[in-house]
Protein backbone atom coordinates (compact mmCIF):
# COMPACT_ATOMS: atom_id res chain seq x y z
CA UNK A 1 0.00 0.00 0.00
CA UNK A 2 2.90 2.35 0.78
CA UNK A 3 4.11 1.51 -2.40
CA UNK A 4 1.09 2.64 -3.92
CA UNK A 5 0.75 5.67 -2.56
CA UNK A 6 4.59 6.59 -3.30
CA UNK A 7 3.50 5.90 -7.38
CA UNK A 8 0.70 8.29 -6.75
CA UNK A 9 2.42 10.92 -5.08
CA UNK A 10 5.11 10.97 -7.54
CA UNK A 11 2.86 11.23 -10.37
CA UNK A 12 1.56 13.62 -8.69
CA UNK A 13 4.51 15.75 -8.65
CA UNK A 14 5.73 15.19 -12.09
CA UNK A 15 2.21 16.25 -13.60
CA UNK A 16 2.38 19.25 -11.25
CA UNK A 17 6.16 19.99 -12.95
CA UNK A 18 5.25 19.60 -16.31
CA UNK A 19 1.99 21.73 -15.46
CA UNK A 20 4.46 24.53 -14.02
CA UNK A 21 6.71 24.08 -17.43
CA UNK A 22 3.56 24.61 -19.70
CA UNK A 23 2.48 27.72 -17.96
CA UNK A 24 6.33 29.02 -18.13
CA UNK A 25 6.82 28.08 -21.79
CA UNK A 26 3.55 29.99 -22.79
CA UNK A 27 4.53 33.30 -22.03
CA UNK A 28 7.73 32.70 -24.49
CA UNK A 29 5.68 31.21 -27.11
CA UNK A 30 3.21 34.38 -27.21
CA UNK A 31 5.87 37.00 -27.26
CA UNK A 32 7.99 35.01 -30.04
CA UNK A 33 4.69 34.53 -32.22
CA UNK A 34 4.53 38.45 -31.37
CA UNK A 35 7.51 39.11 -32.54
CA UNK A 36 7.30 37.23 -36.07
CA UNK A 37 3.89 39.06 -36.87
CA UNK A 38 5.59 42.53 -36.26
CA UNK A 39 7.83 41.08 -38.60
CA UNK A 40 6.34 40.70 -40.91
CA UNK A 41 4.42 43.31 -40.79
CA UNK A 42 7.35 45.38 -41.57
CA UNK A 43 8.22 43.16 -43.83
CA UNK A 44 4.93 43.81 -45.40
CA UNK A 45 4.82 47.90 -44.93
CA UNK A 46 8.51 47.88 -47.01
CA UNK A 47 7.28 45.68 -49.30
CA UNK A 48 4.13 47.97 -50.14
CA UNK A 49 6.22 51.40 -50.07
CA UNK A 50 9.27 49.92 -52.30
CA UNK A 51 6.04 48.95 -54.88
CA UNK A 52 4.37 52.59 -54.33
CA UNK A 53 7.63 54.23 -54.60
CA UNK A 54 8.42 52.55 -57.80
CA UNK A 55 5.73 53.61 -60.13
CA UNK A 56 6.74 56.49 -62.76
CA UNK A 57 4.70 59.51 -62.56
CA UNK A 58 2.73 60.25 -65.19
CA UNK A 59 3.26 62.77 -67.74
CA UNK A 60 1.76 66.56 -67.89
CA UNK A 61 -0.51 68.69 -69.62
CA UNK A 62 1.78 71.62 -70.99
CA UNK A 63 0.36 74.94 -70.66
CA UNK A 64 0.94 77.91 -72.74
CA UNK A 65 0.48 80.31 -70.59
CA UNK A 66 -0.37 81.03 -67.14
CA UNK A 67 -3.42 79.72 -65.47
CA UNK A 68 -4.34 78.70 -69.45
CA UNK A 69 -4.76 82.08 -69.78
CA UNK A 70 -2.82 84.34 -72.70
CA UNK A 71 0.18 82.11 -74.52
CA UNK A 72 3.64 83.85 -73.28
CA UNK A 73 6.78 82.90 -75.54
CA UNK A 74 8.81 80.55 -73.17
CA UNK A 75 6.12 79.83 -70.60
CA UNK A 76 5.73 76.51 -71.74
CA UNK A 77 9.33 75.15 -71.65
CA UNK A 78 10.22 77.00 -68.58
CA UNK A 79 6.98 75.64 -66.82
CA UNK A 80 7.53 72.53 -68.09
CA UNK A 81 11.05 72.67 -66.60
CA UNK A 82 9.76 73.83 -63.03
CA UNK A 83 7.66 70.86 -63.37
CA UNK A 84 9.43 68.49 -63.72
CA UNK A 85 12.06 69.37 -61.05
CA UNK A 86 9.47 69.51 -58.78
CA UNK A 87 8.19 65.77 -59.56
CA UNK A 88 11.77 64.69 -59.14
CA UNK A 89 11.27 66.01 -55.41
CA UNK A 90 7.70 65.13 -54.95
CA UNK A 91 6.76 62.05 -56.26
CA UNK A 92 5.64 59.45 -53.72
CA UNK A 93 8.70 58.82 -51.70
CA UNK A 94 10.46 61.83 -52.91
CA UNK A 95 14.09 62.33 -54.12
CA UNK A 96 15.29 58.72 -53.53
CA UNK A 97 18.76 58.80 -54.72
CA UNK A 98 20.52 60.19 -51.53
CA UNK A 99 18.23 58.35 -49.06
CA UNK A 100 20.14 55.74 -46.60
CA UNK A 101 17.17 54.51 -44.71
CA UNK A 102 14.87 51.24 -45.74
CA UNK A 103 12.85 50.42 -48.10
CA UNK A 104 14.60 53.01 -50.73
CA UNK A 105 18.11 52.40 -49.42
CA UNK A 106 17.25 48.91 -51.46
CA UNK A 107 15.90 50.38 -54.57
CA UNK A 108 17.82 51.30 -57.33
CA UNK A 109 15.18 51.64 -60.20
CA UNK A 110 13.60 54.60 -59.41
CA UNK A 111 17.44 56.30 -58.77
CA UNK A 112 17.66 54.95 -62.29
CA UNK A 113 15.16 57.02 -63.19
CA UNK A 114 15.79 60.38 -61.19
CA UNK A 115 19.05 60.35 -63.33
CA UNK A 116 18.02 60.47 -66.54
CA UNK A 117 15.60 63.05 -65.28
CA UNK A 118 18.21 64.75 -63.92
CA UNK A 119 20.46 64.70 -66.21
CA UNK A 120 17.82 66.17 -68.86
CA UNK A 121 16.41 68.65 -66.36
CA UNK A 122 20.40 70.36 -65.92
CA UNK A 123 20.64 70.20 -69.96
CA UNK A 124 17.74 72.07 -70.30
CA UNK A 125 18.69 74.19 -67.69
CA UNK A 126 22.50 75.01 -69.07
CA UNK A 127 20.59 76.12 -72.74
CA UNK A 128 17.90 77.74 -71.07
CA UNK A 129 21.06 80.11 -69.08
CA UNK A 130 23.03 80.48 -72.45
CA UNK A 131 20.73 80.10 -75.73
CA UNK A 132 17.05 80.97 -74.84
CA UNK A 133 17.08 83.82 -72.85
CA UNK A 134 19.94 85.40 -74.79
CA UNK A 135 19.98 87.34 -77.99
CA UNK A 136 23.62 86.83 -78.78
CA UNK A 137 26.73 85.72 -77.45
CA UNK A 138 27.75 89.33 -75.96
CA UNK A 139 24.25 89.41 -74.22
CA UNK A 140 24.06 89.72 -70.80
CA UNK A 141 23.02 86.71 -69.10
CA UNK A 142 19.38 85.86 -66.83
CA UNK A 143 20.44 86.48 -62.91
CA UNK A 144 18.36 83.81 -61.56
CA UNK A 145 19.08 81.48 -64.47
CA UNK A 146 22.64 81.82 -63.74
CA UNK A 147 21.94 80.85 -60.09
CA UNK A 148 19.38 77.76 -60.91
CA UNK A 149 21.89 75.67 -63.77
CA UNK A 150 24.96 75.36 -61.41
CA UNK A 151 22.38 74.83 -58.26
CA UNK A 152 20.98 71.55 -60.42
CA UNK A 153 24.31 70.31 -61.30
CA UNK A 154 24.72 69.93 -57.81
CA UNK A 155 26.00 65.91 -56.37
CA UNK A 156 22.67 64.15 -56.81
CA UNK A 157 23.34 61.63 -54.20
CA UNK A 158 24.42 64.04 -51.26
CA UNK A 159 22.10 63.42 -48.05
CA UNK A 160 23.99 65.40 -45.41
CA UNK A 161 25.40 69.11 -45.49
CA UNK A 162 23.78 69.96 -47.84
CA UNK A 163 21.39 67.71 -48.76
CA UNK A 164 20.78 67.85 -52.81
CA UNK A 165 16.87 68.32 -52.38
CA UNK A 166 17.46 71.61 -50.78
CA UNK A 167 19.90 72.77 -53.56
CA UNK A 168 17.41 71.58 -56.42
CA UNK A 169 14.74 73.44 -54.49
CA UNK A 170 16.84 76.56 -54.73
CA UNK A 171 17.29 76.09 -58.46
CA UNK A 172 13.46 75.74 -58.75
CA UNK A 173 12.90 78.95 -56.67
CA UNK A 174 14.80 80.77 -59.50
CA UNK A 175 13.21 79.22 -62.32
CA UNK A 176 9.96 80.29 -60.58
CA UNK A 177 11.37 83.82 -60.50
CA UNK A 178 12.27 83.90 -64.15
CA UNK A 179 8.86 82.66 -64.95
CA UNK A 180 7.74 85.62 -62.82
CA UNK A 181 9.08 88.19 -64.83
CA UNK A 182 8.69 86.66 -68.29
CA UNK A 183 5.34 86.80 -67.63
CA UNK A 184 5.48 90.70 -67.17
CA UNK A 185 5.43 92.91 -70.29
CA UNK A 186 7.15 95.69 -68.15
CA UNK A 187 9.93 93.18 -67.73
CA UNK A 188 12.17 94.14 -71.09
CA UNK A 189 15.15 92.72 -70.26
CA UNK A 190 13.60 89.17 -69.32
CA UNK A 191 13.27 87.36 -72.57
CA UNK A 192 13.07 83.94 -74.21
CA UNK A 193 13.99 84.13 -78.12
CA UNK A 194 12.56 81.36 -79.44
CA UNK A 195 14.84 81.07 -82.63
CA UNK A 196 15.62 78.20 -84.83
CA UNK A 197 19.68 78.46 -84.11
CA UNK A 198 18.21 78.16 -80.57
CA UNK A 199 16.43 75.05 -80.50
CA UNK A 200 19.23 73.57 -82.41
CA UNK A 201 21.53 73.94 -79.71
CA UNK A 202 19.33 71.69 -77.41
CA UNK A 203 18.79 68.98 -79.96
CA UNK A 204 22.38 69.11 -80.46
CA UNK A 205 22.38 67.93 -76.80
CA UNK A 206 19.53 65.74 -77.03
CA UNK A 207 21.28 64.06 -79.93
CA UNK A 208 24.25 63.15 -77.79
CA UNK A 209 22.11 62.10 -74.74
CA UNK A 210 20.21 59.43 -77.04
CA UNK A 211 23.48 58.19 -78.90
CA UNK A 212 24.74 57.57 -75.43
CA UNK A 213 21.90 55.59 -74.24
CA UNK A 214 21.12 53.73 -77.17
CA UNK A 215 24.51 52.37 -77.39
CA UNK A 216 24.86 51.52 -73.52
CA UNK A 217 21.23 50.11 -74.05
CA UNK A 218 22.41 47.72 -77.06
CA UNK A 219 25.34 46.60 -75.29
CA UNK A 220 23.31 44.27 -72.97
CA UNK A 221 23.77 41.56 -75.23
CA UNK A 222 27.53 42.50 -75.42
CA UNK A 223 28.92 43.65 -79.10
CA UNK A 224 32.11 44.00 -81.26
CA UNK A 225 32.54 47.27 -82.93
CA UNK A 226 34.03 48.80 -85.17
CA UNK A 227 36.05 51.87 -83.54
CA UNK A 228 34.85 55.09 -85.71
CA UNK A 229 36.23 57.62 -83.39
CA UNK A 230 38.25 59.03 -85.91
CA UNK A 231 36.08 58.05 -88.87
CA UNK A 232 35.48 61.21 -91.45
CA UNK A 233 38.71 63.12 -90.85
CA UNK A 234 41.91 61.66 -92.32
CA UNK A 235 43.93 64.18 -90.24
CA UNK A 236 42.46 63.59 -87.14
CA UNK A 237 44.37 62.06 -83.96
CA UNK A 238 43.90 61.35 -80.46
CA UNK A 239 45.73 61.28 -77.15
CA UNK A 240 45.94 57.53 -77.16
CA UNK A 241 46.10 55.10 -79.58
CA UNK A 242 42.86 52.42 -79.63
CA UNK A 243 42.09 49.14 -81.38
CA UNK A 244 40.29 48.38 -84.87
CA UNK A 245 37.31 47.48 -82.63
CA UNK A 246 35.96 47.47 -79.44
CA UNK A 247 34.60 44.92 -76.76
CA UNK A 248 31.64 46.45 -75.43
CA UNK A 249 29.14 44.48 -72.54
CA UNK A 250 26.93 46.20 -70.29
CA UNK A 251 27.46 44.56 -66.25
CA UNK A 252 24.75 42.46 -65.71
CA UNK A 253 23.96 43.62 -62.57
CA UNK A 254 23.74 47.17 -64.48
CA UNK A 255 21.58 46.36 -66.86
CA UNK A 256 18.69 47.36 -65.21
CA UNK A 257 20.26 50.48 -64.24
CA UNK A 258 20.61 51.53 -67.85
CA UNK A 259 17.01 50.71 -68.60
CA UNK A 260 15.12 53.11 -66.01
CA UNK A 261 17.63 55.85 -66.92
CA UNK A 262 16.51 55.43 -70.44
CA UNK A 263 13.00 55.42 -69.03
CA UNK A 264 13.72 58.86 -67.06
CA UNK A 265 15.33 60.38 -70.37
CA UNK A 266 12.10 59.78 -72.27
CA UNK A 267 9.68 61.18 -69.75
CA UNK A 268 11.72 64.22 -69.28
CA UNK A 269 11.83 64.72 -72.84
CA UNK A 270 8.25 64.12 -73.97
CA UNK A 271 7.55 66.83 -72.00
CA UNK A 272 9.83 69.49 -72.62
CA UNK A 273 9.28 68.43 -76.55
CA UNK A 274 5.61 69.09 -76.36
CA UNK A 275 6.50 72.33 -74.61
CA UNK A 276 8.89 73.18 -77.30
CA UNK A 277 5.77 72.39 -80.05
CA UNK A 278 4.02 75.52 -78.00
CA UNK A 279 7.06 77.83 -77.66
CA UNK A 280 8.78 77.23 -81.19
CA UNK A 281 5.66 76.68 -82.99
CA UNK A 282 5.98 79.79 -85.50
CA UNK A 283 9.56 78.58 -86.02
CA UNK A 284 8.85 75.02 -87.05
CA UNK A 285 6.00 75.92 -88.91
CA UNK A 286 8.33 78.22 -91.03
CA UNK A 287 10.77 75.19 -91.62
CA UNK A 288 8.21 72.70 -92.42
CA UNK A 289 9.29 70.69 -88.91
CA UNK A 290 6.10 70.52 -87.40
CA UNK A 291 5.82 66.13 -88.42
CA UNK A 292 9.25 65.71 -87.57
CA UNK A 293 8.95 66.83 -84.13
CA UNK A 294 5.51 64.98 -83.25
CA UNK A 295 7.43 61.94 -84.67
CA UNK A 296 10.35 61.85 -82.16
CA UNK A 297 7.51 62.55 -79.25
CA UNK A 298 5.80 59.62 -80.72
CA UNK A 299 9.38 57.61 -80.39
CA UNK A 300 9.73 58.32 -77.29
CA UNK A 301 5.98 58.14 -75.86
CA UNK A 302 6.51 54.02 -77.25
CA UNK A 303 9.68 53.81 -75.10
CA UNK A 304 7.35 54.34 -71.82
CA UNK A 305 4.63 51.50 -71.94
CA UNK A 306 3.89 50.33 -69.07
CA UNK A 307 6.01 47.29 -67.94
CA UNK A 308 4.52 44.01 -68.45
CA UNK A 309 7.41 41.86 -66.62
CA UNK A 310 8.50 42.38 -62.90
CA UNK A 311 12.19 42.41 -63.76
CA UNK A 312 13.90 43.06 -67.16
CA UNK A 313 14.90 40.32 -68.79
CA UNK A 314 18.03 40.07 -70.89
CA UNK A 315 17.53 37.38 -73.60
CA UNK A 316 19.64 37.10 -76.81
CA UNK A 317 18.98 38.89 -79.40
CA UNK A 318 17.39 36.13 -81.42
CA UNK A 319 16.70 34.23 -78.61
CA UNK A 320 13.85 32.77 -77.14
CA UNK A 321 13.16 35.04 -73.83
CA UNK A 322 12.84 38.76 -75.07
CA UNK A 323 15.53 41.53 -74.18
CA UNK A 324 13.96 44.52 -72.78
CA UNK A 325 17.10 46.64 -73.30
CA UNK A 326 16.90 46.16 -76.79
CA UNK A 327 13.42 47.32 -77.38
CA UNK A 328 14.33 50.61 -75.70
CA UNK A 329 17.38 51.05 -77.45
CA UNK A 330 15.37 50.66 -80.88
CA UNK A 331 12.62 53.32 -79.60
CA UNK A 332 15.57 55.72 -78.46
CA UNK A 333 17.72 55.27 -81.68
CA UNK A 334 14.51 56.14 -83.71
CA UNK A 335 13.70 58.97 -81.79
CA UNK A 336 17.53 60.17 -82.34
CA UNK A 337 17.36 59.49 -86.30
CA UNK A 338 14.69 61.86 -85.89
CA UNK A 339 16.25 64.77 -83.70
CA UNK A 340 19.04 64.11 -86.60
CA UNK A 341 16.60 65.31 -89.52
CA UNK A 342 15.05 68.17 -87.07
CA UNK A 343 18.39 69.75 -86.82
CA UNK A 344 19.21 69.62 -90.75
CA UNK A 345 15.66 71.35 -91.22
CA UNK A 346 15.91 73.96 -88.69
CA UNK A 347 19.41 74.38 -90.58
CA UNK A 348 18.01 74.87 -93.54
CA UNK A 349 17.18 78.51 -94.93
Amino acid sequence: MAIGFAGIKNWWNQRRLERASNRNAKPASWRRRTGYALLALFLLSQISLAWYWSREPDLYWILKGPDGGAEVVGYATTHTLVQVATTLLDKPGGYLSNDITPPSVFLDNIPAWELGVLTQVRDLARVLRNDYSRSQSQSTEDPSLSKAEPAFNFDNDSWLLPPSESKYREAIADLNEYLLRLQDPNQSNTQFFARADNLREWLAVVEKRLGSLSQRLSASVGQERVNTDLANDPSATASSPSTDSLAVKTPWLLIDDVFYEARGTSWALVNFMRAAQFDFGQVLKDKNAEVSLRQIIRELEASLHPMGSPMILNGDAFGMFPNHSLVMASYLARANSAVINLRELLDQG
